[in-house]
């Protein structure tokens, strides 16, 4: 990046793609024009300094993520770009409503599915769908969980195409990550910018760990004002380790291993402890419903805890993600979030999905693969961008892979066009460049619903990527909602 030279707006060239920040050459949107105009007269020398300065923090804050490369962890530096994201509340008040719909209407139907099944009745989504999909556990039928609720903890990635409208590209309700990383991002940005956070009415994240201790505690099987909570994770070789680690101490919560644990003849949950057994109300599981307990799931597994599974069913402790909702998480299932929606509530979705293409179905299926090259094809049930083809960036050989597993398990896969996703400007070799970008916020349900201000917003670094994971070379930003009104 050049030095001593102030930045000029005009320069910047978004291309055809929306920008977050930039309307159109020279012109920010009305919601960044804060942060655009403190940025031309701050320099480009003095920017690359922030930007350095926010890097020597994240090493000696110590945020890393977990990588896991030819059979070895490697524990990398969180990769963060200082730029902030921008969204107005007037947009991200539709959003919200939208985000909290959609959790609602899922929650009816994983609780309906494990029961009832009136939504197969009315023949509204066939059997197949989840029937063969592999996170349907028959362990959970016949059961509600507390208040019905089965995804507590919700991330639903959200994107932008190049007309401005956002849709919801994929929910993840099983273990869904990064919220540490939204909450840290603020940290180091407030470092990096604190005037602007004394001028501007940027909507805080701070509350969200507070948030989720309440939610939490809504779901203990002892009503009490704090009730013992336990974050329970696979251990520090897991990918996601940090964030655990994180959200057990801002909440005052254990962090434990399935071996900490115990499920005694009553049925109710003990950690170990120097002075012995202590009950346990609520854990916050971040393990797969795999591993959770060996009694019921895998036999091989040592990260569970034998009995768990009963002790959840006969409402000794509460579970965070309830083992089961993971069956939401499938993508051939989310083609079916609008209907499930109309079905449950009545309603109109307020934020629509990406259209998909359902390779199970034989007319989508054709489609499909005669336009690999203009299509995303995605797996079911696969998380982090892996074991997806991006046509339009794909080889021939890449291609006629897909085209075989596609019609060896066609349930396994959709399809969905390749949007032209938006971007923002993004601190880079050659200066500040856009960049495609998406954003995880995330959602608590208990009592009551929650919705963060904001979320994890993700960059694809590369240029001209679309892939924003950071286990494959993405970073992230802050994301600011601002109240224009003041």
């Amino acid at each position: 990046m050049k030095k001593n030279k102030a930045i000029d707006w005009k320069n910047y060239d978004p291309n055809d793609f929306y920008d977050e920040l930039i309307a159109a050459k020279g012109k920010p949107r009305r919601a960044a024009t804060a942060i655009t105009d403190y940025l031309g007269n701050l320099g480009s020398e003095e920017i690359q300094a922030r930007q350095q300065a926010a890097e020597l923090a994240i090493l000696e804050m110590g945020i890393s993520f977990t990588i896991y490369s030819e059979g070895e962890n490697i524990d990398r530096a969180w990769p963060f770009d200082i730029i902030p994201r921008v969204i107005s509340l007037r947009e991200w008040e539709n959003i919200e409503q939208g985000l909290a719909q959609r959790l609602t209407a899922l929650n009816m139907f994983i609780n309906d599915i494990y029961n009832d099944q009136n939504i197969v009745k009315d023949k509204v989504i066939p059997k197949y769908v989840f029937a063969n999909s592999k996170n349907f556990r028959e362990q959970c039928r016949g059961f509600t969980p507390p208040l019905g609720v089965w995804a507590h903890i919700c991330g639903s990635d959200l994107v932008r195409d190049k007309d401005g409208k956002v849709y919801v590209l994929e929910d993840n309700l099983r273990v869904p990550s990064g919220v540490s990383y939204m909450l840290e991002n603020r940290q180091l940005t407030k470092r990096v910018f604190p005037e602007l956070f004394d001028n501007n009415s940027i909507l805080p994240v701070d509350d969200y760990t507070n948030q989720l201790f309440d939610m939490l505690a809504s779901i203990s099987p002892r009503p009490q004002d704090h009730p013992r909570i336990a974050v329970l994770t696979p251990g520090i070789f897991n990918s996601a380790y940090f964030e655990h680690s994180f959200l057990a101490q801002r909440m005052g919560a254990e962090l434990v291993e399935g071996a900490d644990l115990v499920v005694g003849e009553d049925d109710c949950v003990y950690m170990r402890t120097v002075e012995g057994l202590e009950r346990v109300d609520v854990i916050y599981r971040r393990i797969d419903d795999d591993f959770l307990d060996p009694e019921v799931f895998r036999a091989d597994s040592t990260l569970g805890v034998p009995g768990l599974m009963r002790a959840w069913r006969n409402g000794k402790v509460g579970l965070a993600n309830a083992p089961g909702a993971g069956v939401a998480d499938d993508k051939v299932i989310y083609a079916f979030v609008p209907d499930m929606i109309r079905y449950y509530l009545d309603e109109e979705p307020i934020i629509p999905n990406v259209p998909t293409y359902m390779c199970v179905n034989k007319q989508d299926q054709e489609y499909v693969l005669e336009h690999l090259d203009e299509l995303v094809v995605k797996p079911a049930n696969e998380s982090g961008g892996y074991g997806m083809l991006v046509g339009p960036h794909s080889t021939k050989k890449q291609r006629t892979e897909f085209a075989r597993l596609i019609k060896k398990n066609p349930r396994n896969y959709i399809a969905q066009p390749t949007l032209s996703l938006s971007v923002a400007p993004t601190l880079c070799d050659e200066g500040l460049a856009p960049r495609h970008l998406d954003l995880r916020p995330f959602v608590l349900q208990g009592v009551r619903t929650y919705v963060t201000a904001g979320g994890l917003t993700r960059v694809a670094m590369r240029k001209g990527s679309l892939v924003v994971n950071s286990s494959q070379g993405g970073g992230s930003k802050d994301t600011w909602i601002v109240d224009e009104e003041n």
